[in-house]
């Protein structure tokens, strides 16, 4: 959380790709946080999002970009998806 109590996007890049937490996050700041990462990051290949609950909205937009979300294995309580483009 920022000084103001609101909660923060964290972002990382580890060997795997791009890794986003928007846990805690109200609608709709994690799926903005997630579309500006995808449609702004030219080199962006794969990237993993760390959720608290499962972004319904979110896969409609990523069709529509041309991405595919595939769940994996998470903690309890963390929804975790990794997202990358869809093949061609």
């Amino acid at each position: 959380m920022n000084g103001g109590g609101t909660p923060i996007v964290r972002q990382w890049v580890d060997p795997d790709g791009w890794h986003v937490d928007v846990r805690g996050l109200p609608p709709p700041q994690p799926l903005v946080a997630i579309l500006r990462l995808i449609d702004g990051t030219p080199t962006l290949r794969v990237l993993t999002v760390h959720h608290d609950r499962d972004p319904m909205l979110l896969y409609p937009e990523l069709t529509e970009r041309g991405w595919v979300a595939e769940r994996v294995a998470a903690p309890a309580g963390e929804v975790r998806l990794r997202l990358q483009p869809a093949a061609a």
